[in-house]
């Protein structure tokens, strides 16, 4: 089966993986959740997150 990981993306430089070894579904779940974004997030700790690092996104990848 087929496992992708979920990567942290800034805007202006630099990622990290911050889960592995989901499915495809629980992968796209993760990346539809409004708070794997600084656009759309509203936790105190994501906001607080785009404030000190500027924006982000969650994406994910095919595991090799």
């Amino acid at each position: 089966m087929t496992k992708y990981k979920i990567i942290r993306m800034y805007f202006e430089g630099g990622s990290r993986v911050i889960k592995k070894g989901l499915t495809l579904e629980q992968a796209q779940a993760h990346c539809r959740d409004p708070e794997t974004s600084s656009r759309t997030c509203k936790k105190a700790g994501n906001v607080a997150r785009t404030q000190s690092k500027g924006p982000w996104f969650d994406g994910y990848e095919e595991m090799k």
